[in-house]
């Protein structure tokens, strides 16, 4: 392959006066171009397009060389840990791209989109099921979004009894994910952390004097961050109702505890799922995703509109018609709205095909061979990486980088090596506790061969490290682009683009 010209941008590939197509005149005359109604004058473009100028064989070979660059988990093996890299099955694919649903406008009124609101009006449903919620929101068009969105919730809710302006701390474990402060941050409330055990979980007697009257909430991941289930949740969940604030489950690690545990069976009162993780819709390069909100009995006023609700008999008794039976209702006191329209539609049909396809049994499998795979990994590495929390995990764990630390071999020379053997790096220097942290989730899409492959792959780098530890503090070497200084980039980027 010409690396010369695969490197180059479309930009650099133009040529004046190329074309890929001519469009055909349109037939217009003076005259009619001067009656059509026109762009005010502040609105018009008076610069130049500047857009690329190639034929088409350029620009298709030019886009599906670029692609190669790319690694996804429909090229290899994805153990990314926190992030629930599993496989997209096609068929979700086929359902969302369906005409009826691909086609929809969202505008179109609710009598003609009986079909759409019924597919959101079950996955809702399906998920108060899995969470042990009374009601679910698919508005929210990300997690981070969903989490605002729940946090949202809780401030509505304590305003509502009058403390809104009192209650203003929510309490993150140090184990937290970034965004838990991120999110209550912007939702304009002060971050209190609370400290994690030796065994990985949240310290309760850290905990209860953190607890009173103006705390809204505390945001818990469970497994948590480092796979490990918190077992203590009831008695957290005791303490934090009895000071008057709120259970907000972090949904990022639902996938194991699928058909096993419900959230709201632990006293959870709010909740974000992600959809892109744990139901398999497309995940990464900054979308789509969705990250829906599901709320305990008596929270659901409070929920952002427009909500799908589904009607059996009209206000004066009779039964309805077919093309009212779904509805798109607004509530006076909702919180308000947080997207347009209904959210991300189509991440939602390729959500509810994979529920529906798995099935409740299904669904239970999945969570118990994400755990099975992720435990299978560990133990067969623990003998040369890292293990800082011994025990029982989950779907996920983390090493602390090489047991063997007088190389200088460090977590992300393993990452970057790992690119050669064809892998996609796990999470590294996440979570903090840890600092060679390595955090590795296979998910149960993942069969026993591709593991073997993993941990011959990882152990290869082990004894490379031990053996021949420049090879690893180089690597990527058969990579199209091999090790960029990553701070350099970032801080003074070289721009060969036009501002348009």
């Amino acid at each position: 392959m010409n690396r010369k010209v695969y490197g180059k941008l479309i930009f650099e590939l133009s040529r004046e006066g190329r074309r890929g197509y001519a469009v055909p005149r349109s037939g217009l005359t003076a005259d009619d171009v001067e009656n059509k109604p026109t762009l005010p004058e502040g609105m018009r473009r008076s610069a130049p397009l500047n857009l690329p100028e190639v034929d088409e064989p350029t620009a298709v070979r030019h886009y599906n060389n670029m692609s190669t660059n790319n690694f996804g988990v429909d090229t290899g093996f994805y153990p990314l840990g926190s992030c629930t890299m599993k496989y997209n099955p096609k068929i979700n694919e086929e359902m969302a791209a369906h005409s009826c649903f691909a086609g929809l406008h969202p505008s179109t009124p609710a009598f003609a989109a009986q079909g759409a609101l019924e597919l959101y009006w079950t996955l809702q449903k399906s998920l108060c099921e899995i969470g042990g919620m009374e009601e679910f929101t698919l508005n929210p068009f990300a997690g981070a979004q969903g989490e605002l969105t729940g946090l949202m919730v809780i401030r509505a809710y304590h305003a509502s009894r009058g403390e809104g302006e009192k209650r203003r701390k929510v309490i993150v474990p140090d184990s937290a994910h970034g965004t838990n402060p991120a999110s209550a941050a912007v939702c304009g409330l002060e971050v209190v952390e609370v400290k994690s055990r030796e065994d990985g979980t949240v310290d309760v007697a850290d905990l209860e004097p953190l607890l009173d009257d103006s705390v809204a909430a505390i945001m818990l991941t469970n497994p948590n961050t480092l796979g490990i289930f918190e077992k203590d949740i009831p008695r957290i969940a005791s303490l934090v109702h009895q000071a008057g604030a709120l259970m907000y489950y972090d949904g990022a690690n639902l996938n194991p505890l699928l058909g096993v545990a419900r959230p709201g069976d632990m006293g959870f009162d709010v909740m974000h799922v992600n959809l892109h993780k744990t139901f398999s819709t497309p995940h990464g390069g900054g979308g789509p995703g969705s990250g829906p909100v599901g709320v305990r009995k008596g929270l659901e006023k409070f929920l952002p509109n427009p909500r799908v609700v589904r009607r059996t008999e009209t206000p004066e008794g009779f039964p309805v018609k077919d093309t009212d039976r779904y509805a798109i209702e607004y509530s006076p006191i909702s919180l308000g709205s947080v997207s347009a329209t209904l959210g991300n539609f189509a991440v939602q049909a390729r959500a509810l095909a994979y529920i529906l396809t798995l099935g409740s049994d299904g669904l239970m499998d999945a969570g118990k061979l994400a755990t099975l795979n992720a435990t299978y990994i560990k133990e067969s590495l623990k003998d040369c990486y890292l293990l800082p929390i011994e025990g029982l995990s989950k779907h996920e764990f983390v090493f602390d980088g090489l047991r063997d630390k007088s190389t200088g071999v460090t977590t992300l020379n393993i990452a970057k090596r790992l690119l050669d053997h064809g892998y996609h790096a796990p999470t590294i220097y996440f979570p903090l506790l840890f600092h060679e942290s390595l955090m590795i989730e296979p998910t149960e899409t993942e069969s026993r061969e591709t593991l073997d492959e993993f941990i011959a792959a990882m152990r290869d780098i082990a004894r490379e490290a031990a053996e021949d530890p420049e090879t690893v503090k180089t690597a990527p070497h058969l990579t199209p682009v091999t090790r960029p200084d990553d701070t350099t980039a970032a801080l003074n980027p070289i721009l060969t683009f036009d501002n348009l």
